[in-house]
């Protein structure tokens, strides 16, 4: 596999950036929100659908990629209500079990057309529980 690679599959959007990019050894994937996977047309839920969404996207560009969730080593996840927070940290292990990635939450940042957003890093040779 060539040392960069664009992965422009799983998720898009019209906006301009690659959904994700490998880079060496590790797999650095572009924001995800609650948005339409073929048509990138954001679809407006509550927070657990919009959080949901925004995973099963980024999920998907990873998959395009060769990895998976497990690959993760870090999040950076955007909330744009403080009171979705203990519902975020409720459902975010579903989806990124022990040992959990490294990650940043930042609250407040979103306006109001979504309600979260992720991106994240992932390292292609193995997943966190193979971490010694």
């Amino acid at each position: 596999m060539p040392l960069l690679k664009i992965v422009d599959a799983g998720a898009r959007s019209q906006l301009p950036f690659s959904p994700g990019i490998i880079a060496g050894d590790f797999m650095y994937v572009s924001g995800q929100a609650s948005v339409e996977a073929e048509t990138g047309a954001i679809v407006s839920d509550s927070f657990e659908g919009e959080m949901r969404r925004s995973i099963a996207n980024l999920r998907a560009i990873l998959e395009a990629g060769g990895l998976s969730l497990d690959h993760v080593i870090n999040v950076k996840s955007y909330v744009a209500d403080e009171a979705d927070l203990a519902l975020y940290n409720r459902i975010y292990p579903e989806y990124f079990g022990r040992p959990a990635p490294t990650r940043s939450t930042i609250v407040g940042v979103l306006g109001t057309k979504l309600k979260f957003e992720l991106d994240c890093v992932a390292y292609r040779h193995a997943t966190r529980q193979e971490a010694g």
